[in-house]
């Protein structure tokens, strides 16, 4: 029997006159670190929510393994959810924070101690178990948070922006810590976030959600490489896609009167469409399109350079930059191999032959 599969089908929400969540249809399969990335507003709390039973939808069917839980309270879902907040009890240690869901599920106490040392081990804070949450690092208290949801080892991991209150370095080396947690437990991970680092470092499939709507689910691979739509292209990506207007004839792609050949022939009309590039894919070209240097910014080991081509802002990724001051000239061009085109009416991906 498969453990830990989710699947929620047409899933509407609404609050009052507003509609959270527009017919969510997901299925997340068993043991897979599933990501929910959006940014603020867009519906991924609420779906998390919902799959944990502290929201229930207006419409549709959520399943967990196969059994309709879309009405059931969320004690007998099986799920352990870790909030932005960690939500831990202050008058009691990090030991009866983590063994409260056992006392609760009335775990004999004789098996509590040895169930809250393996937890607390698990995440490296079998020292600290004498200590009230008061006096833990935010790192602390969130380990602790991750220890009281593992205890009773459930089959569904729920995390809300679990790294989110932790400094940038701390979030880096907890990441890592938390992959490897949730492969160790073989559990089912639903993790919401709206940093796309942590999605695409962490998932193993992930859904992009916009305005209470499912644009796209798909490997991380896959989102950032075949973005789906327009909307994808615009989000994913640090910093996201270059979009542009342009004019396909045939294989022939014209950019503010600079054309590039395509190594093949889109199927497509042809006509007015959207052309998307990373910046790491534009190049500077002297015999290319001339835009104006806005602002270069040193990253180390990178240069990114804001230029403007009339007046979309375009980023280009280089590895160094001694040209042109702010306001002067850089000719650009780009690799053909790298164009994604989207039709600009409907804002989908025209396919490539690599799709």
């Amino acid at each position: 029997m498969a453990n830990g599969r989710v699947n929620l089908k047409g899933i509407y929400k609404r609050f009052g006159s507003f509609v959270a969540l527009k017919h969510i249809d997901l299925d997340i399969r068993p043991v897979e670190f599933f990501a929910l990335l959006g940014p603020s507003g867009s519906g991924k709390t609420t779906t998390l929510r919902m799959i944990a039973g502290l929201e229930t939808p207006d419409e549709g069917v959520i399943e967990v393994d196969g059994e309709d839980v879309t009405f059931a309270p969320p004690a007998v879902r099986d799920i352990a959810m870790v909030f932005q907040n960690y939500a831990l009890y202050p008058h009691m240690t990090v030991r009866d924070n983590i063994a409260f869901p056992l006392k609760m599920d009335k775990v004999p106490s004789a098996d509590i101690e040895p169930m809250v040392v393996r937890a607390a081990e698990r995440v490296h804070i079998e020292h600290l178990l004498h200590r009230r949450p008061g006096q833990l690092s935010g790192g602390q208290q969130q380990r602790c948070a991750l220890a009281r949801a593992i205890v009773r080892q459930p089959k569904l991991f729920l995390l809300d922006e679990p790294l989110s209150n932790l400094d940038a370095q701390l979030r880096l080396q907890t990441r890592v810590e938390l992959k490897k947690l949730q492969r160790s437990l073989n559990v089912t991970a639903i993790y919401v976030t709206h940093d796309q680092e942590e999605a695409m470092t962490l998932a193993d499939r992930m859904a992009v959600f916009l305005d209470g709507q499912i644009l796209q689910v798909g490997t991380p691979d896959e989102v950032f490489n075949r973005p789906r739509t327009i909307a994808v292209a615009s989000f994913i990506g640090s910093p996201p896609m270059n979009l542009l207007p342009a004019i396909l004839e045939g294989s022939r792609l014209t950019v503010a009167g600079h054309v590039t050949e395509l190594p093949y022939t889109p199927a497509h009309p042809g006509g007015a469409v959207t052309m998307g590039i990373r910046p790491s894919h534009v190049r500077l070209d002297p015999d290319g399109l001339a835009t104006r240097l806005y602002l270069s910014e040193n990253l180390g080991e990178s240069v990114l350079l804001n230029l403007y081509l009339d007046d979309h802002l375009v980023k280009v990724r280089v590895a160094s930059f001694a040209g042109a001051g702010e306001d002067e000239s850089v000719a650009i061009g780009f690799e053909p191999e790298a164009i994604h085109l989207f039709d600009t009416e409907s804002g989908l991906r025209i396919p490539t032959p690599q799709d």
